[in-house]
């Protein structure tokens, strides 16, 4: 199946079915660009424009700064930010002494904080004054030397850079005081002193680390994974490739992912940087500010996850602004309903397309082809030297056609390994296949199909139930619009169905209801015992919904039950 390689004739002309990757750091990509389009608007934030030259010189600033801090090659640099200039900037200027980025959630409570910078022995670390209370709080217990805060503000325009602060109290109850220090240092202080010369170190592309990327930790410890320039690059350019229709140095791509999840790192962060587009940056998801952006700004590249469109489809007022614009959308992070894509489509005239990939992928796969053959409820194909199988469930040997097992994939995008973690790493290799953990299939024209993680298989008298299914025909429903099914423990069954699910506004179903549609479109053993209804999911803030969040929650209040009889 491998040597076939047969979705390659799917590929529209243009997309290269191998690619010359060169062996690049990341970080000079942004050199690149700034020589290239200096004068280029790089980031718009919130009504500030910062060109490429700008940016560039930030960046090197603050990697001569860090430098004079003793940070040296290989030393871990952990970035806890929103979407901002300042993540650009602190990124790069990381890369450029050969420093390794640890991309750090800023939602991320005390235990998840301090597992991360204990596990990766951070040295210095970068963060939102908002995220500095939780930092200093857990600082005792890592290798931290120095963290450098920044503010929202600190990029602001005039007058809002102002009134920032008296927004932020109002809306968090907070007035933040960071007391600096010789070790407690502030952001635009710290760059401003900076030289702009570019540091003289060596950087390995292919065997250095640029990054460590913690993964959900939903089986356990968040565990690194090692990405290389060289990994991170060849996603990039693979990224490129697949956006053909695109021009360099002309496109207004749409920041609205998080930059420190690596989907929004590598597809809207280093594919803008690597092709000197603008970056319309916003700090955080909210509809209407993205409407706003779009129309405001003609946005053509808008990479989102399904929660994204999702929320903007349903919006009222979605009518009232002008996205016709837009050319290209890349959704992951979780399933892309049709009736979103087609929606989305619809409503903007622009391409919606679904992709697949993991952290350890850096982080893309597969995908649809944006202006080419696309299949409905398909991740798409391997993208240029990528290769994918599927290892039979049966068997454990390769398999047929159509027939479910675990997929795997190899490629220049695949991860080094996991951080002090040898065994774990050897776990999902297979030769030198990597094991995905997600089971699907993949058809006669080489387009591959999840069917579900293989964690989540739910087994309920003897039967495999895969949540991904359920949930696809619950969206089909018009009265809703989110989804999620788990397996719950049942003393007859071993597990059973249960259904979470948001209701549009201004619709209504009843569970009797719910249960009589499920009846109709799925065999009897699948169709949920239990149906939730919510105001909302819980989720990343990229948008993929917390399953693990469910499936605790449900086990607590069983828990409970138990010991209340």
């Amino acid at each position: 199946m491998t040597e076939e390689k047969v979705w390659l004739k799917h590929y529209p002309e243009e997309i290269p079915h191998s690619i010359t990757y060169e062996e690049r750091t990341l970080h000079s990509y942004l050199k690149e660009a700034a020589n290239e389009f200096s004068s280029n608007v790089a980031v718009h934030f919130l009504g500030k424009d910062i060109t490429y030259a700008e940016i560039y010189d930030q960046a090197k600033q603050f990697a001569n700064q860090l430098q004079s801090l003793d940070v040296k090659k290989g030393d871990r640099v952990a970035i806890m930010l929103a979407n901002s200039p300042q993540s650009v900037i602190s990124y790069y200027g990381a890369l450029m002494i050969g420093a390794i980025v640890v991309q750090t959630n800023p939602l991320y409570v005390e235990r998840e904080l301090e597992h991360q910078l204990v596990d990766s022995g951070a040295k210095v670390i970068v963060c939102l004054d908002l995220v500095f209370p939780r930092v200093s709080k857990v600082r005792k217990n890592t290798k931290l030397e120095y963290v450098i805060v920044t503010s929202i503000k600190d990029y602001l325009p005039f007058p809002k850079n102002l009134l920032y602060p008296i927004v932020q109290k109002k809306n968090t109850g907070m007035k933040i005081e960071v007391s600096y220090d010789q070790t407690t240092l502030a952001f635009k202080e710290f760059i401003k002193v900076g030289s702009t010369t570019e540091p003289e170190v060596e950087v390995d592309a292919k065997e250095d680390l640029a990054l460590l990327q913690y993964t959900g930790g939903t089986t356990g410890p968040a565990k690194g994974v090692m990405l290389s320039h060289y990994n991170l690059v060849a996603n990039t350019v693979q990224g490129i490739h697949w956006t053909y229709q695109t021009e360099r140095g002309k496109e207004k791509m749409l920041a609205a992912l998080p930059f420190f999840h690596v989907y929004g790192m590598s597809v809207v962060m280093n594919l803008a940087i690597m092709s000197g587009h603008t970056m319309i940056v916003l700090p955080k998801f909210a509809a209407k500010d993205v409407l706003k952006a779009i129309q405001k700004h003609r946005v053509t590249l808008f990479p989102g996850a399904p929660t994204m469109y999702v929320a903007l489809i349903n919006d009222p007022q979605i009518k009232e602004y002008d996205l016709s614009s837009i050319k290209a959308c890349l959704s992951g992070a979780a399933p892309l309903p049709l009736e979103v894509q087609q929606r989305f489509e619809e409503l903007s005239g622009g391409k919606l397309v679904e992709g697949y990939g993991l952290t350890e992928t850096s982080p893309v796969a597969m995908a649809n082809p944006i202006w080419g053959k696309r299949k409905s409820g398909s991740i798409g194909v391997p993208w240029p030297d990528t290769e994918a199988i599927v290892f039979s469930a049966e068997t454990g040997e390769v398999a047929e056609p159509k027939e479910v097992g675990e997929i795997a994939v190899r490629g220049p995008q695949v991860m080094k390994g996991y951080w002090n973690r040898p065994e774990e790493t050897a776990k999902v290799f297979k030769d030198d296949w990597f094991l995905t953990g997600d089971m699907g299939y993949m058809d006669e024209d080489g387009y591959f199909y999840i069917v579900d993680r293989k964690k989540d298989l739910i087994i309920a008298g003897g039967f495999n139930i895969y949540p991904r299914e359920i949930e696809e025909v619950l969206y089909e429903n018009e009265a809703i619009q989110e989804a999620v099914v788990i397996g719950v423990p049942d003393e007859y069954r071993g597990e059973t169905v249960k259904a979470f699910v948001v209701l549009k506004q201004g619709k209504t179903i009843t569970e009797k209801e719910l249960n009589e549609y499920c009846r109709k479109h799925l065999a009897a053993y699948k169709v949920p015992r239990f149906y939730e209804f919510r105001e909302e999911l819980p989720k990343t803030l990229v948008g993929k919904i917390l399953r693990r969040v469910l499936v605790e929650e449900e086990m607590k209040k069983q828990e409970e039950e138990r010991v209340s009889n």
